[in-house]
């Protein structure tokens, strides 16, 4: 049981020391990030939605 308290010491060390070389973003660039995010999924969204309207006009008109 030492064994394992020493290693999940060690490895909450070693997470600690990684966290200290990531490049954490500026307020600016969180929020350039966060809306390029943002209109990329709307974008996707619009996308979709104007592509499953045509197919399903299409579809009713094939249909009928």
């Amino acid at each position: 049981m030492a064994a394992s308290v020493k290693s999940l010491t060690k490895h909450f060390k070693e997470v600690r020391q990684e966290l200290k070389k990531v490049h954490w973003p500026n307020r600016k660039e969180l929020t350039t990030f966060t809306s390029l995010v943002l209109a990329g999924i709307i974008s996707v969204g619009v996308f979709f939605w104007l592509l499953d309207t045509v197919f399903g006009v299409a579809l009713k008109l094939i249909l009928q």
